[in-house]
Formats: C-alpha cells, sequence, structure tokens
C-alpha cells in the first residue's frame, strides 16, 4: 500500500495538484470538477488579431520594434 501512496503523491506532483492521497480516498475521486476550458470570446480575437499583427509584421506593412530605444528613435522621426 505504501508504494502506491508514494507513486499517487508523485502523479499529483508532476500534475501539479495540491492535494494529498486522503483528500482522494475520502471523495473517492478528486475533489473538484476536471472539464476541458473553452476559450472566451475575447481570447480567440485577440488570437485572430495576433494572427494579423504578424502577418502584417511579415510582410512589411507594419514597422516591428526589438528594443526601445528604437521605438524611440522612430517616434521622434515622424
Amino acid at each position: 500500500m505504501v508504494i502506491y501512496k508514494r507513486k499517487g503523491d508523485s502523479i499529483l506532483k508532476k500534475l501539479e495538484l495540491n492535494m494529498d492521497i486522503n483528500q482522494l480516498t475520502k471523495k473517492d475521486g478528486v475533489p473538484f470538477e476536471v472539464v476541458n476550458p473553452k476559450p472566451s470570446k475575447e481570447l480567440l480575437e485577440a488570437l485572430e488579431e495576433e494572427e494579423e499583427i504578424l502577418k502584417d509584421l511579415k510582410s512589411g506593412k507594419r514597422k516591428g520594434y526589438t528594443n526601445m530605444n528604437d521605438l524611440i528613435k522612430s517616434l521622434n522621426e515622424n
């Protein structure tokens, strides 16, 4: 039985679940709902916007900066 407890504790640690075997056995399972989360509408819109920005950067439609000095220099030029 000790081997199973150690193995169970190891699995929980890898999954970053802050509970121990006692919690699992008392509940006869995990003490919370396990679901596959769905992305929000806002997240999906942000991901689409990110794709557009990256596409524009690659095509040269947008200018990108790798450091603050280049950004400030560009702002001062305009």
